[in-house]
């Protein structure tokens, strides 16, 4: 039946952490060892969890505690194979317990063949759009709330023109009269369709998957009977298994692209909650995600630069599940672009809103700057050598440029 083994993060007495350990591995499982007959405990002893290890980090300045890490296996018999039954497992009354934060879920083969992971990842999406050489560019719709059709398809218009490979929705763009689900996909798709004609370049829209969760399988069937490209879909506020559940529907059969709105509920704090690499990396992947979201290092909503680091190792390490693209978001611009290639690689997608929308030339020309950033990059030229590249160099004169580490 295999195991789990949860990684967490306490604050303790020294003295204390064995105790605590043995707590939580009592606690979420069988509930008391010593004082159970022998004959129950050996009837119980694959339900039991274990202490795998106890590892000491640091010191915690403000209590002068330890800081450190307890490694606990959950053995497969005590769960059904499900994100929601293993979270609560591992985590579920644990989490109302004092400074612990969940860091990690190390699954072995026999619980992970459970998840398929990606329908798609990073190949499969590269394929869609015959692009194999170089990240993506992605910008979002900017100030589209209660504008109507036209609005909207004119800003998708512009943005494909620009040469972005994907368009995404605002997260906060709901099913509304002026511009409905149904509507988008299809009005959106002859606007790219006609700027394929026109310029050759394929753009791919992701649509916001919104509604009740029961009906949502529903209107995603819809959505691919439609053409839609790919789904967006603010899986912290549905869950996690509606994701997977979405994932491994055939009749859906889209990409999707997980927002991470609400994930800071989760993750923002140092002492408690779901580590940012777990939560937006590794559950993601396992969930079936293709693309994930979460805040760069660069901007106003910005993440610490190694956490962000480690989120993208979970989305693209080897496995047996397809790698995920991470996207780095908030605060992007052209001058980013060096950097964000030095620490993303090439299979990422570099995403923005403003960095494409604000400048002067509107989103066609931001669109042409990420791309010529991104073309100058992969020629070896200094951005601020790349002279011919207009919109590029307009870019710089707003926002500056960041030259990449020589490390």
């Amino acid at each position: 039946m295999g195991h789990v083994t949860a990684v967490y993060q306490i604050i303790a007495k020294r003295e204390d952490l064995e105790k605590k350990a043995e707590g939580i591995a009592l606690g979420l499982t069988v509930g008391s060892w010593t004082d159970l007959p022998l004959l129950v405990q050996e009837q119980l002893k694959k339900h039991k969890g274990q202490v795998v290890e106890i590892k000491e980090t640091g010191e915690d300045p403000s209590s002068g505690k330890t800081i450190a890490q307890l490694h606990i296996r959950f053995p497969g018999e005590n769960f059904s194979k499900d994100i929601p039954a293993i979270l609560t497992t591992t985590f579920g009354k644990l989490s109302l317990d004092g400074e612990i934060k969940l860091l990690d879920l190390q699954f072995d083969d026999e619980i992970f063949r459970y998840f398929p992971g990606p329908r798609f990842g990073i190949q499969g999406l590269r394929e869609k759009l015959g692009v194999y050489d170089r990240p993506l560019v992605m910008s979002i719709f900017k100030g589209v709330i209660g504008r109507d059709m036209d609005y909207l398809l004119a800003q998708l218009r512009e943005q494909a023109l620009g040469g972005v490979d994907l368009v995404k929705d605002d997260e906060i763009l709901f099913e509304n009269s002026l511009t409905s689900f149904e509507t988008r996909i299809k009005e959106g798709k002859k606007v790219l369709d006609n700027v394929y004609q026109e310029k050759g370049h394929r753009t791919l829209y992701a649509v916001n998957l919104t509604g009740k969760t029961f009906e949502l399988k529903d209107k995603a069937r819809k959505a691919k009977e439609l053409g839609a490209d790919i789904l967006l879909f603010n899986v912290f506020t549905y869950g996690l298994d509606v994701l997977q559940a979405l994932r491994e529907d055939d009749e859906i059969a889209l990409p999707i692209m997980a927002h991470p709105a609400f994930s800071g509920s989760f993750t923002s704090s140092e002492k408690y909650g779901l580590s940012h690499s777990l939560l937006l990396g590794k559950l993601i992947r396992i969930a079936g995600a293709d693309f994930s979201l979460f805040p760069s290092p660069y901007g106003s909503v910005a993440l610490e630069r190694d956490k962000v680091l480690k989120v993208k190792e979970e989305l693209v390490k080897e496995s047996v599940l397809k790698p995920v693209f991470p996207v780095p978001s908030a605060g992007i611009h052209p001058g980013l672009v060096p950097i964000l290639i030095h620490d993303f690689g090439k299979d990422c997608v570099i995403n923005a809103g403003g960095g494409v929308h604000g400048h002067p030339q509107g989103a066609k020309g931001g669109g042409k700057a990420f791309r010529q950033a991104v073309d100058a990059v992969s020629r070896g030229v200094p951005l601020n050598e790349a002279a011919e590249d207009i919109e590029l160099q307009e870019a710089i004169r707003l926002w500056g440029w960041k030259e990449a580490p020589s490390n």
